[in-house]
């Protein structure tokens, strides 16, 4: 109730009626608020589009290049990182490259591989010579210059490097055990004697000295033949064949004139009588003839020809009836009393051979061990095919035992021996690696690294051989296994190798300088 009025009912009537009448204003009221508070609360939303719009404008004018070695360094296309002069790469091609991890695959392959034994290479530098200065890609490794400059395909200034100025032995490790599956053996390089000595194959030859022609001088025709083939033995003195010849028989009556002539003109006679048996001589006729021509006094119309000695037929080219003229060999014989044997020596063995010294010759296919002979001439060329230098021995040979002679064209074993070399520094040829450029020998460093090292090697005799370059007294080598190691330092220098010349040149560039992992 109204405190101005004491009556409450009309003051309830007009109360009603007021709020009736205020309620479309309430209501419009109602609808400002809410506008106000929407545009209140919309507000901030409108401040960050306008943020979003700002940053995107900003985006439009940042850098749309990187570099790929540096990625904080960014920039435009056509400009260079500031820190190793390469082209800036589009940002998007630059991601992708990071996203595909260039180690994948890396980390389950070495665990897959976890547990084995394998070689260990280590490195080791040996020589400290000055190489030669170039330049080289750290990128691109393939690009070498020798003055400063910058890849043509990168843009990265060149690094300089010092190509072969030290070279490396690789030292691989092999545990006790792996060397006792690989049967490795190792022996220490001592100095002893070694004596002049080589083996080698020779062959059997006919004793050039020893072989004779059988000519005739006179032209005629063959009546009767002594010897029928080749290989047929002929003793001195041996009857060959005999020869009708008018030129022979014309001397044999000049002959007898000039005796009958000596009665009549000692003087003169003696002169002819001399010319005519010098005719008789130069014709072939032997001495034993020209007296039995002297006793008879008739001339011989067959004349005969004998050996001149002993030995067995080698060629024969004529039969019974043929008619034969001077310059043609008829028959050649050969003495088998002694032999050549004709042996080869290599070219590093030939410095102590001279005429003289001993050697053995041994021909196992016949039974024939230990036969004595020496050195009587070294041939002053080599051999053009086998490069081998020969020698020549001269041997007594039993011609009248078939059983003990040696057979011209047999292959036998050879053994020359000299004086001996001490004080050298010898290993067994078993450790050497002869790879046909170089010899090599593994060395081992300690109790499970191994090197392959190149020796130099002078006189080789017995089984051992000199070392001039290469070992020192002490060392230890592999005499047994030695090659698989010397493959495996082969192998892992070559990968040194490759891994220097790529990774040497970068070394002042890292690649992955700047990179998160």
């Amino acid at each position: 109730m109204c405190k101005h009025c004491r009556s409450s009912r009309p003051l309830i009537a007009p109360a009603l009626a007021l709020s009736v009448a205020l309620t479309p204003i309430a209501q419009v009221m109602a609808m400002s608020i809410e506008h106000s508070a929407h545009v209140v609360a919309t507000a901030p939303t409108t401040e960050t589009s306008l943020a979003q719009s700002e940053h995107h404008a900003h985006h439009e004018h940042e850098a749309t290049h990187a570099c790929p070695m540096h990625p904080e360094e960014t920039g435009h296309d056509g400009d260079r990182c500031p820190k190793c002069n390469m082209f800036l790469l589009p940002i998007d091609e630059e991601e992708e490259e990071e996203n595909q991890d260039p180690h994948a695959g890396h980390i389950a392959g070495s665990e897959a591989h976890a547990g084995h034994d394998h070689p260990v290479m280590s490195p080791v530098e040996t020589n400290d010579a000055e190489g030669t200065i170039k330049y080289v890609c750290p990128m691109h490794p393939q690009i070498v210059s020798d003055a400063p400059g910058t890849c043509p395909i990168c843009g990265m200034n060149l690094e300089k490097v010092t190509m072969g100025a030290a070279a490396q032995e690789v030292v691989v490790g092999i545990s006790g055990g792996m060397q006792q599956a690989l049967g490795v053996r190792t022996e220490t390089v001592e100095r002893g004697t070694l004596w002049r000595y080589i083996k080698t194959l020779g062959t059997v030859q006919y004793n050039q000295d020893a072989i004779s022609h059988i000519h005739t001088r006179a032209s005629g025709w063959v009546e009767k033949l002594g010897v029928h083939a080749v290989g047929d033995k002929v003793e001195k003195g041996q009857l060959l064949y005999e020869l009708y010849s008018p030129d022979l028989v014309s001397a044999q009556d000049d002959y007898l004139q000039a005796r009958d002539y000596l009665s009549t003109d000692p003087e003169r006679g003696r002169n002819l009588l001399r010319k005519a048996r010098l005719r008789l001589d130069l014709l072939g006729m032997s001495d034993s003839v020209i007296r039995e021509l002297e006793r008879t006094g008739e001339s011989l119309h067959r004349v005969p020809f004998y050996a001149p000695h002993s030995g067995v037929v080698n060629t024969i080219s004529i039969r019974d009836g043929m008619y034969i003229q001077p310059g043609e060999t008829q028959i050649e014989l050969v003495d088998l009393s002694t032999v050549w044997v004709i042996a080869e020596v290599f070219e590093n063995e030939q410095s102590w051979l001279e005429i003289g010294r001993p050697a053995d010759v041994t021909a196992a296919a016949q039974g024939l061990f230990g036969l004595e002979g020496q050195i009587d001439y070294i041939y002053p060329e080599l051999d053009p095919v086998t490069r081998a230098m020969q020698v020549r021995v001269n041997l007594p040979n039993d011609n009248k035992d078939p059983a003990s002679t040696l057979r011209p064209g047999s292959l036998v074993d050879v053994e020359l021996f000299g004086g001996p070399r001490r004080d050298l520094l010898i290993v067994p040829t078993e450790a050497l690696i002869l790879t046909g450029r170089e010899n090599r020998v593994v060395v081992q460093r300690d109790d499970t690294g191994f090197a392959s090292v190149p020796v130099r090697l002078g006189m080789i005799s017995q089984g051992k051989a000199e070392v001039l370059e290469g070992l020192s007294e002490g060392d230890r080598i592999v005499v047994s296994g030695q090659f698989l190691l010397d493959s495996e330092a082969s192998i892992q220098g070559s990968l040194q190798r490759m891994s220097q010349s790529s990774a040497a040149p970068a070394e002042t560039a890292d690649p992955h300088a700047g990179h998160q992992h």
